[in-house]
């Protein structure tokens, strides 16, 4: 334990020393007659004990007690005030500034020995609640993020199983997830909200699990049935996610639900318009169609990306989010090295 005693008369501290040396156990003991230099090395670094002297010419021991309770990290140091028997008006004071109890002139050694055995064993079960403490929070932090991890797992497992069953997708869902994140970073949403989309976007098409393969895996263009009965696969996907506690599944449901809508209302399975359909849907809409064009399919060759990116200018306030466009627009050089990252399906 680390105590620190300021007296600005020298033959006080060789006596307060020569005390504690007396108790038989390795304290290190920081003496100061300039309760300045004092209050300066107590935030520096944190005392288990301070011993004050009241008179002390510049800054008495009232005025220094009270600019170390007002230092961070300070306020439950234990404090002890030397002053003579009769100053009760200076302990009045002295208390409340946050004094913890009194050393009485002239010191006694018996109540000095009484009065610092109490007060460190005080400390000292005051610091092992304070690690204790500590241990709780690292160790509901370690069980959080171990919660985290099995949730992400879980959300890229589902989407493996919606990979699964529609192969030609590949690296697309990797490719997506990185251009959400890129706009949703532009677009100044939450960090929080930031890993999120990266971690959810995944998930968009995981309804797809529901489609029967004959019209999911199905190499020609759909016919009116077998279109009506895709777009069922947001409705799907929102059912399968909807309903946990998890932010991040919510996300996914949220995303699943709305990555087809379109900016001017025609899109499905809701027909939402404009900022009626939720912010990471019209992020993920513009992220799936770009990757998608951009992709070979089965039923098509992947476009060139002058192409694509025409295509995302026209439908701009049309099929896209006029500001997830440009947003997305104006980072190609970072399109780019995604699409050079995640380059299997080309």
């Amino acid at each position: 334990m680390r105590i620190v005693i300021v007296d600005d008369v020298e033959t006080n501290l060789v006596l307060l020393r020569h005390f504690i040396a007396q108790l038989g156990e390795p304290y290190e003991v920081l003496s100061f007659t300039d309760p300045a230099l004092a209050l300066t090395a107590c935030r520096q670094k944190m005392p288990d004990l301070l011993i004050v002297d009241y008179m002390m010419p510049g800054l008495n021991g009232i005025d220094l007690i009270r600019q170390l309770r007002s230092t961070p990290g300070r306020a439950d140091v234990p404090v002890l005030m030397v002053t003579a028997n009769d100053e009760t008006e200076v302990r009045r004071n002295a208390l409340e500034a946050g004094a913890n109890d009194f050393l009485t002139k002239p010191l006694d050694k018996v109540e000095f020995r009484a009065r610092m055995r109490n007060t460190l064993a005080l400390r000292a079960s005051q610091k092992r609640l304070e690690d204790r403490a500590s241990w709780l929070a690292e160790e509901v932090l370690k069980a959080t993020e171990e919660i985290a991890r099995r949730e992400h797992e879980t959300i890229v497992r589902l989407s493996r199983a919606a990979e699964f069953r529609d192969p030609e997708t590949g690296d697309h869902i990797q490719r997506m997830a990185h251009y959400s994140w890129m706009i949703a970073v532009r677009m100044g949403l939450p960090l929080d909200k930031q890993q999120l989309i990266l971690d959810a976007a995944p998930m968009h098409d995981v309804g797809k699990v529901g489609i029967p393969d004959h019209i999911l895996l199905k190499p020609g263009e759909l016919t009116d049935e077998e279109l009506t009965v895709m777009k069922q696969h947001p409705v799907i996907g929102h059912s399968i996610l909807a309903g946990s506690s998890s932010p991040l599944l919510q996300m996914a449901a949220d995303i699943a639900l709305s990555h087809h809508e379109k900016f001017d209302g025609s899109g499905y399975p809701l027909g939402k318009k404009g900022e009626d359909i939720p912010i990471v849907g019209r992020i993920v809409a513009v992220a799936d169609v770009f990757d998608a064009l951009t992709s070979a399919r089965p039923y098509k060759p992947a476009w060139e990306m002058e192409r694509a990116l025409n295509f995302m200018r026209e439908q701009r306030g049309r099929h896209f989010d006029p500001d997830c466009v440009d947003i997305f627009l104006g980072q190609l050089d970072e399109v780019n090295s995604v699409r050079a990252r995640f380059a299997a399906d080309y």
